[in-house]
């Protein structure tokens, strides 16, 4: 199974946001949009890195009262990992778990934003398929 038939599936809605906004307004858009994680654009449409709920967390701990004020860029994860639509899901699921991410932004042939894909797609989509798998056993072993 390919990232591509998660997208299939979910869409390929990506929330963005840019560096240089504020704090107040990723948490503002995450909320909103009901999302773990904003991917961060350039000015040239590029991602710069993902900004998430783990990041914002992890930064609270520094100065709180004056983190809604900071840039998106202080908290972000610059460059992160992404995948293809042509990316096997179990090589996602092997990357998520080694490398304790939750999101991973999907490109397209040309390097441009064409998803994303969370652990939670990740994880329904083994669902789906193992419940897929355990009817057409069922259904040869009742034949």
């Amino acid at each position: 199974m390919l990232v591509q038939n998660i997208l299939d599936a979910k869409g390929n809605k990506v929330f963005t946001i840019a560096a240089d906004r504020s704090l107040a307004d990723a948490v503002e858009m995450l909320n909103r949009h009901a999302i773990g994680a904003l991917v961060v654009l350039d000015e040239m449409g590029r991602i710069s890195g993902i900004l998430s709920e783990r990041d914002i967390v992890r930064h609270l701990g520094h100065d709180a009262g004056a983190l809604l004020q900071r840039p998106v860029a202080d908290c972000m994860t610059p460059a992160p990992m992404t995948c293809t639509a042509e990316t096997t899901v179990a090589e996602v699921m092997e990357w998520m778990t080694r490398y304790r991410i939750r999101h991973l932004p999907v490109l397209d042939g040309r390097g441009a934003l064409a998803g994303i894909v969370s652990i939670g797609d990740v994880v329904k989509r083994k669902i789906e398929e193992a419940e897929i798998e355990a009817a057409a056993l069922r259904d040869y072993i009742a034949s």
